[in-house]
């Protein structure tokens, strides 16, 4: 695939499940923000789990957002060398290029004790590092030889790094004092969101990317990625969360108002118009198509915090 110069935002979704109507929010926003600007959108498999990932769902996926109006203008399915699934030769290019920089090591904690582990507090002298960082002697020999394979970590920047969200503004974090260390790749051997998605968007040619606000933290660790590889990190823009009434996040596992429900009960025009409510984007719940929103998109208009889907939906 070659780089392009033009303006490019992507789909990226996880072919773990049905979109949901969050899902569908970010879609609706990705492919505005892109429009408006006339460039080009791309779709993209995040398939780097095989046991989580389904062709089946990917296709409905394609499906869904066709359904919308919300076609792209390369990607998968036409092209699969757009799935994660079969790029595993560009992330491990990119791991042996971070492993020669001295920028990963070896952690054999369990997911129990990495969770467990709690994030230093901002001020911290001390970075947020694993104990296996510094292992060293007959320590480090006695995980070695040991039954439990390992992971691979990043060293996480120990220094701010901003982005300028399209949507949000000024968000800065310090990745090694609000994150610490991150797995680029898992001890079953699959290759990590962080990585993956930053070697994926620094070849593909992404300059767009848009997707929910609970990605947010992941963005300087993203741009930290892509300018250590030697590439142009893309512009951010993260769109609002869609809550339940109770305020729990919607999401694919809860089933929360899928495309097989959206679509029994509306058409594309009414499911956009009602989206586009919520968004801000028309004043009133009427059919609209995507395509009608474009002149007027504006990410002013969208609301920065979560939104209620009660009343509309």
């Amino acid at each position: 695939m070659q780089m392009s110069k033009t303006i490019r935002g992507r789909y990226a979704p996880s072919p773990s499940g049905r979109l949901h109507l969050g899902n569908v929010a970010s879609s609706l926003l990705a492919w505005l923000d892109v429009r408006h600007l006339g460039g080009e959108l791309i779709f993209r498999l995040e398939d780097l789990d095989p046991e989580r990932s389904y062709e089946s769902f990917a296709e409905l996926m394609a499906d869904d957002l066709s359904w919308l109006g919300l076609g792209w203008d390369a990607g998968w399915p036409d092209d699969a060398g757009y799935s994660q699934g079969v790029r595993s030769a560009y992330y491990e290019e990119a791991f042996e290029f971070l492993r020669r920089e001295g920028l990963l090591y070896r952690c054999w904690c369990s997911r129990a004790e990495r969770l467990a582990a709690s994030a230093p507090h901002p001020g911290e002298a001390a970075p947020g590092s694993c104990r296996c960082r510094f292992l060293t002697g007959d320590e480090l020999r006695r995980r070695e030889s040991g039954p439990r394979p390992a992971a691979c970590k990043a060293v996480a920047p120990d220094r701010d790094i901003t982005i300028i969200d399209a949507h949000l503004g000024e968000y800065t974090q310090n990745p090694a004092r609000e994150g610490g260390d991150f797995i680029v790749r898992r001890s079953d051997g699959v290759f990590a969101y962080q990585l993956a998605v930053s070697v994926d968007d620094a070849l593909m040619g992404v300059t767009r990317v848009v997707r929910a606000a609970d990605l947010l933290s992941s963005a300087p660790r993203q741009r930290w990625l892509i300018e250590t590889l030697g590439h142009t990190a893309p512009d951010y823009a993260h769109a609002p969360l869609l809550t339940a009434p109770d305020g729990r996040k919607l999401s694919k596992r809860d089933g929360d108002l899928n495309m097989a429900e959206l679509r029994r009960r509306y058409s594309p025009e009414e499911l956009t118009g009602r989206l586009a409510y919520l968004l801000g984007l028309i004043d009133r719940i009427e059919p609209v198509s995507a395509a009608e929103l474009v002149p007027g998109f504006d990410w002013a208009r969208v609301p920065a915090g979560p939104i209620d889907i009660s009343g509309v939906f």
